[in-house]
């Protein structure tokens, strides 16, 4: 690996490491909703709220296919946040999702 790429990669990690602890440390919804209007685009927004969704309704037991139809999102969509999902222990990390969003 070349020293540029290993400069770029330490301070792609120093900012993301930034950001989880001002997540942690801030408490202001609002202030985190202003947070991540600045980090991601709108798209990327939906994005996000769509993994967390297909999270809830796998906790659910609800089918890929039935996800997909439901959030008029790919299959290939629901299939790689499965993944994660099954990668993840997400019932861990995520527990209730369903119960905490309006799903």
């Amino acid at each position: 690996m070349l020293q540029e790429d290993i400069q770029t990669n330490n301070q792609a990690s120093d900012a993301y490491d930034y950001l989880l602890k001002l997540l942690v440390e801030t408490d202001n919804t609002e202030r985190l909703s202003a947070i991540f209007d600045a980090l991601m685009t709108e798209k990327e927004q939906t994005e996000l709220a769509n993994r967390l969704t297909i999270f809830a309704l796998l906790q659910q037991g609800i089918t890929q296919r039935e996800i997909s139809a439901k959030l008029g999102v790919g299959i290939a969509t629901v299939s790689r946040g499965a993944k994660v999902f099954s990668q993840h222990q997400i019932n861990e990390l995520l527990p209730d999702i369903g119960e905490k969003i309006a799903i």
